[in-house]
């Protein structure tokens, strides 16, 4: 008899439950069968998923499903690890195999049994940025509906006379128009050929709307320095060195500095034309003379030729800083040849129809049926239709602000996010299991309505839907809730609370509960006295016009928490980041003031700091205990051992990016990739070394719930050589008791410590594999005695990282943990003079997170810095000392100040749309 738990977390026999064991016994007997057993819930048994602990947990099939808990509890484990995982490998594996190769599956989840598992999609926090081809357009595939509207039933042009005849059938129907003026005959052209990427592409640009020209200020950055000393840098980084001579031989002087040359001499190096000069060449090493006949290459065509000969990706860099992108004359950007630009609708061409914004082009079709005669109305209306269909989602997610024309590389994460989700619901999928991580980020609160409408459609087409999120709104929506924790890291992965809302709202462990019932106080800070606020002084900033943002005077108090609002696309970014960081700093460095800053007030402040959510470190090199400054302490603790300083090694020899101790199998990643043919291609643990630096028997492991690569940085290889097996963590650490030597060094032996010598006491009992596989509390209690590295680590305590593992890659964080990494250095230091800008800190941050985080603040704030937050979290919103409201709607509907102060004045603005989701407790 099998026991299984059902939704509510009941335990009941196989045998009363119509297991499809019991089912199955029923049918062999040749006993009456009834219909066919269908499953309620994925089960999934024994989940070990980073630091899932054995977990068992029902998740209910048709329905929406929750997922809650503190930053690193589990969960994206639980709903990527372990759900979407073996969703999508279950997939992909009843494919055949030629089609498997050309695929990149995820590895078996480790678990013991998940039964009843659909096929599986994610939407991830972070999707790709398309590339230079993709608008907002091609994204959602409105484009296609404007190019066959453009096609269908657009006014074309008249190849001989130019003239426009009037909309006609006869394009859908293969015939060729005729000119109502000079009686010519030609087909219309079709919606392929109105494409930007094919047939109707720009020529110059290629359709990607840009051009690379060469950057002459770049050429010679230094204008002190003459050109025997390098002033032109072409010269020096793209061609011979022997091209100096050949200047001086068209009659340029090259020993005088480069702003002493006259016109005519900077024309030939800029211009000059590819003559041949004879001259004599000294090489650098030698003191013998060659006569040679060479061709002059001026510096513009220097960075030309090798541009064209750029084979790789490593060529177009060394090219790159050479270069401006600037939009392309002849198609003005909009990436359209003139044949694809010509067809008219309405008075307007597709380049103009897509410049518009969702909102004003949704009205824009809505009316073009109505313009056209009678017989093309039917024709018109369905592909009108088409489009508002499409439209209609996007326009509930909060995207009508964003134009066709916008490059899909400009937009955030949180709008390609709801790009992604807007596709899934168009592509009415039944049967298939859909996980959402964190689908909120980034929307504003009046537009989580939408985005609810949007998932509840995708359960009515017979979906699943699993949504991790921190958004209560959401959470409070779902149908079945399940919350991981208690805490993060190695102290979470079990499920606390699960069931229906109103169940977990009773469950006494859980953590997300006072804020379901909304019984919690949102007020968690002292906030200062509005008669106060500005007795600081203030920040006072006037703008002109930019993008949809109109001119602005706006005043932010100095000393103070300021969280700038407003719905997606109503101006915080282009008033922030566009205007006040970039004034401030021109300030600082004494700069021209960006051309639309009019003016800008900031006596004393000497720093901007500009704290986002973009990745810490290229790659996987980067650790925290890199980033934090304390991974040079360790390496310098462990030689300091007898057995290190016996061996001859330096602290430099324990580096896993160059020490000679680094893993030879991995060269110091912790990973190599493996290609299979008939399977896929696959990062994979280098098995020779363990942590960061030696072999071991047993791979050590991470209690990181997001740390999907670390298996292969703490968990099989060490980024050091094993034949010198010193414990490290993230390397090597001192040759041990118990190694043996080996023809390629020593080998470390399992349970081998660095137990002698002169290391740090809190140390002698650990390998540097062993350290670097600990998270930062842990870590906290072995480094009492190591002054610095126990300080910098209590700061990212403090910081609330303290569940992140010390070898974790900087780049797998998420961006509220970037964010907050970043401010390790800062924490500590008199900051009135200081200004810090975050942008949305709160993205994926468990609502006792935003404490947390809120406290990191008032730190800030209490040493004199001054704040100023872009945010839509409205527990971070209610705690603020002043409030920029910007609006009131996206795009050209938004662009003001439509509201400024305490949280209280906000909420009670009725020009305010955050105002009025402030709740204030």
């Amino acid at each position: 008899m099998v026991r299984h738990m059902d939704v509510d977390g009941k335990v009941e026999d196989s045998a009363k439950s119509g297991s499809p064991e019991t089912s199955g016994e029923s049918m062999m007997s040749g006993i009456s069968t009834t219909a066919p057993h269908r499953p309620r819930a994925i089960e999934v048994r024994g989940a070990r998923v980073h630091n899932l602990k054995n977990v068992d947990v029902d998740v209910p099939l048709g329905e929406l499903v929750g997922v809650a808990g503190v930053s690193g509890s589990g969960k994206s484990s639980l709903a990527l690890g372990v759900l979407y995982a073996e969703g999508s490998r279950r997939y992909l594996e009843a494919l055949s195999t030629y089609t498997r190769r050309r695929l990149t599956q995820a590895s078996r989840a480790q678990v013991d049994e998940v039964l009843h598992v659909p096929a599986a999609l994610a939407l991830h926090q972070r999707p790709a940025v398309p590339g230079i081809r993709s608008t907002f357009g091609t994204m959602t595939e409105l484009l296609n509906s404007l190019r066959l509207l453009f096609s269908r039933v657009g006014s074309h042009v008249c190849p001989q006379c130019g003239t426009h005849a009037d909309p006609t059938l006869n394009v859908a129907l293969e015939q060729p128009i005729v000119c109502s003026h000079c009686g010519k005959r030609f087909h219309g052209p079709g919606a392929e050929s109105l494409a930007f990427n094919s047939a109707g592409a720009c020529p110059a640009c290629s359709g990607t709307g840009i051009v690379r020209e060469v950057n002459r200020a770049a050429l010679v950055p230094d204008e002190s320095k003459s050109i025997d000393d390098g002033a032109v840098l072409p010269w020096g980084s793209l061609m011979w060195d022997l091209m100096k001579q050949v200047c001086g031989a068209m009659g340029v002087r090259t020993n005088v500095p480069f702003r002493e040359l006259t016109p005519e001499e900077r024309d030939i190096v800029f211009n000059g034309p590819a003559v041949k000069k004879h001259i004599l060449y000294r090489p650098k090493k030698g003191d013998d003379f060659a006569e040679l006949d060479f061709t002059y290459y001026n510096a513009v065509y220097t960075v030309e030729n090798a541009l064209a000969k750029a084979k790789d990706e490593q060529g177009l860099k060394r090219v790159a800083r050479f270069l401006e992108e600037k939009p392309c004359p002849d198609c003005g950007g909009t990436r359209l040849s003139a044949a694809a630009r010509a067809p008219e609708i309405r008075g307007i061409n597709l380049a103009q129809a897509t410049a518009m914004t969702l909102d004003d082009a949704v009205t824009w079709v809505r009316g073009v049926p109505g313009t056209l005669p009678e017989s093309m109305r039917p024709m018109a209306t369905n592909i009108c239709e088409s489009f508002l269909d499409v439209a209609r989602r996007l326009l509930e997610l909060g995207l009508g602000y964003l134009s066709l024309d916008r490059a899909g590389a400009t937009l955030s994460t949180g709008e390609r996010q709801r790009v992604q989700l807007a596709r899934a619901v168009r592509n009415r999928t039944t049967g298939v299991l859909y996980v959402l991580d964190e689908p909120s980020i980034g929307l504003h609160p009046s537009n989580v309505d939408g985005l609810l409408g949007v998932m509840r459609d995708l359960v009515a087409d017979g979906n699943s839907v699993v949504v991790v999120d921190h958004d209560v709104r959401v959470l409070k929506a779902t149908d079945h809730l399940i919350e991981m924790g208690p805490v993060a890291g190695a102290g979470g992965g079990h499920v606390i609370a699960q069931g229906a809302v109103d169940k977990v709202e009773q469950t006494p462990g859980s953590r997300i509960a006072p804020f379901l019932t909304e019984n919690g106080e949102t007020r968690v800070r002292a906030r200062v006295a509005p008669e106060k606020m500005f007795d600081a002084g203030r920040i006072h900033m006037e703008t002109g016009p930019l993008h949809t943002v109109k001119p602005l005077s706006v005043d932010v108090p100095r000393g103070r928490l300021t969280v700038v609002t407003g719905v997606s696309g109503s101006g915080k970014t282009t008033m922030v980041l566009e205007s006040l960081i970039p004034a401030l700093k021109a300030n600082v460095d004494g700069d021209g003031l960006p051309a639309h800053v009019r003016g800008i007030e900031a006596d004393s402040i000497t720093r901007a700091n500009l704290i986002d959510a973009t990745p810490i470190g290229a790659n996987v090199r980067s650790t925290v205990v890199t980033y934090a400054d304390i991974h040079d302490d360790l390496r310098r603790a462990f030689a300091r051992t007898d057995e290190a300083k016996a061996a001859g090694y330096k602290a430099g020899d324990f580096s896993y990016n160059t020490g000679r101790l680094r893993c030879p199998t991995c060269d110091g990643t912790g990973r190599f990739h493996w290609m299979c043919s008939s399977c896929r291609t696959s990062p994979s643990p280098a098995r020779t070394a363990v942590g960061r630096g030696m072999r071991r028997k047993r791979a050590l492991s991470t209690d990181r719930s997001k740390a999907a690569e670390m298996e292969g940085r703490q968990g099989a290889c060490g980024e050091l050589s094993a034949r010198d097996n010193v414990g490290s963590g993230s390397d090597a650490g001192a040759v041990v008791p118990g190694a043996t030597l080996t023809e390629s060094g020593i080998t470390m032996e399992q349970g081998s410590t660095a137990e002698q010598g002169d290391v740090d006491a809190p140390l002698r009992s650990l390998t540097l594999p062993q350290f670097m596989a600990m998270s930062v509390d842990e870590a906290l209690a072995v480094t009492t005695d190591m002054k610095k590295v126990h300080s910098r680590l209590t700061t990212l305590h403090d910081l609330g990282l303290g569940y992140l593992t010390l070898g974790e890659p900087t780049p797998a964080l998420s961006g509220g943990e970037a964010q907050r990494l970043k401010l390790a250095s800062e924490m500590g230091k008199a900051q009135s003079d200081a200004v810090f800008v975050f942008d949305e800190p709160t993205i994926g941050l468990h609502p006792l997170d935003v404490r947390v985080l809120l406290g990191v603040f008032d730190r800030l704030v209490a040493a004199g810095a001054t704040v100023i937050v872009i945010e839509h979290d409205l527990d971070m919103i209610a705690n603020a000392d002043w409030i920029i409201d910007m609006g009131p709607g996206g795009g050209e509907a938004g662009g003001h100040i439509v509201a400024t102060g305490t949280p209280e004045q906000v909420a009670a603005d009725p020009a305010s749309i955050t105002g009025r989701y402030l709740h204030i407790r």
